[in-house]
């Protein structure tokens, strides 16, 4: 080969980097009315930039078909968040990294409290020392019909916590999986409500608090306000727990779970906890807590914050029995360093938060070279993706055990999920 036809290629793939950067910032997305199933036209479109303090970083509209554009250099390089505002309130669709296509429903509003049922409720107790780490979680149906979006700015969900407990962080989620931080509204007496648009389909609410643990005992009386839902406690296989009517419902993947039918309105549910943390999770309360740092405040569920996952220390064993997921996990990591950031990876996976404080990664500009992009910002990227379906696992896996979902839905999201990360390994 000739020097000179040597050169020219060189010279055409350092012009062709620009381009593919450009191109990794690139989403074209639709607005779509839910409710009435026709094109959302003239509504506002915001990107926001999920790192570094939750930044709107792009606005626009949509035209008359319900269409828009955004081109960012953080865009297929960083999970980022699209958030269409109707009548006041936000919805909101991730764009994970290697996304280039994004549709946002947006519904009409409803004040009916009765557009929800709220079927289950789960409860996770981790000791941590002097102080007992709890995380509740709701599971919330809408299925209105013709579909609505249940929301009340004075708030819509209303939850309470035992005495002596200090709440630490409350996130609500749509369909679409994304945890939003929410502020919680004090109602007073260890009563509070979050102002949340609850979407047709699975939402759920989750929060967390810490109690004093003396002597590695307590009896927590836990606050039911929601009628004729099942109950669900899951604890490490070293604590022990006893409660009227808790039945043992075994092991699941190194966790003792418990369960109880048709809980009662209004009312509290003691539960008797004794024991420790498994040795290899004493450091897990500890870390719950610096991560809840990262979270910060926001109104109304305005903000949105990469959530810390409930108690993550327990993400695993839940995990664990996904072995052809790991198998494939494995694949993966092994061919990392060819995966092409700018030009991004199609993936169905979901930006869901983790408890692992995110670096910050430099995004490629159409000035960067994609060549100087370094093998920590692809394995952020990755991560990312990783850390999503951690969480996808675990809230299906928890939907599960809750009776929410039937065997044929359990199984199809499973085999979702999976599709999701061989998407990834195909990259």
């Amino acid at each position: 080969m000739s020097l000179r036809k040597t050169r020219w290629m060189l010279l055409a793939a350092i012009a062709l980097v620009p381009f593919a950067a450009v191109r990794a910032g690139t989403v074209h997305g639709t607005v779509k009315n839910g409710t009435t199933g026709k094109p959302g036209a003239g509504i506002e479109v915001i990107l926001i930039q999920l790192q570094g303090g939750m930044q709107p970083v792009a606005n626009t509209q949509s035209n008359a078909q319900g269409e828009f554009t955004f081109d960012n250099p953080g865009l297929g390089v960083q999970p980022m968040l699209v958030r269409a505002v109707y009548h006041g309130i936000n919805f909101h669709q991730p764009v994970p990294p290697g996304r280039s296509t994004v549709e946002v429903e947006i519904f009409e509003p409803s004040k009916d409290a009765k557009t929800i049922e709220v079927p289950s409720h789960v409860v996770i107790f981790q000791p941590n020392g002097a102080t007992l780490t709890v995380g509740e979680e709701y599971g919330i149906e809408n299925k209105s019909q013709p579909p609505q979006a249940y929301f009340r700015a004075d708030g819509n969900f209303e939850f309470a916590l035992p005495e002596n407990a200090k709440l630490q962080q409350v996130a609500a989620s749509g369909p679409a999986g994304m945890p939003v931080v929410q502020a919680p509204i004090d109602k007073g007496k260890s009563h509070y409500a979050i102002a949340f648009a609850f979407r047709p389909g699975q939402n759920t609410v989750r929060y967390s608090y810490e109690l004093p643990y003396p002597g590695n005992t307590a009896t927590v009386k836990i606050p039911t306000i929601y009628p004729g839902g099942r109950l669900l406690v899951v604890a490490p296989p070293t604590v022990q727990i006893s409660g009227d009517g808790l039945q043992p419902g075994g092991q699941e993947q190194g966790m003792n779970l418990y369960g109880r039918e048709n809980m009662a309105a209004n009312s509290l549910y003691a539960i008797n906890v004794s024991g420790t943390a498994p040795p290899d999770q004493n450091d897990g309360g500890q870390q719950q807590g610096r991560d809840a740092q990262q979270g910060g405040g926001e109104s109304a569920g305005v903000n949105i914050q990469q959530v810390p996952g409930r108690l993550d220390v327990l993400k695993w064993p839940v995990i664990i029995g996904f072995v052809v997921v790991f198998a494939l996990c494995g694949i993966l990591l092994a061919r990392r360093p060819v995966v092409a950031v700018a030009g991004g990876v199609p993936t169905d996976a979901e930006p869901i938060t983790t408890s692992k404080p995110q670096k910050t990664k430099r995004p490629v500009t159409s000035s960067t070279p994609a060549a100087s992009t370094t093998l920590e910002e692809v394995d952020a990227a990755v991560g990312t993706s990783l850390d999503s379906l951690k969480e996808r696992l675990f809230r299906l896996e928890l939907r599960h055990q809750a009776g929410t979902i039937t065997e044929e839905e359990y199984e199809q999201e499973r085999a979702r999920a999976q599709k999701v990360l061989r998407d990834l390994v195909r990259g």
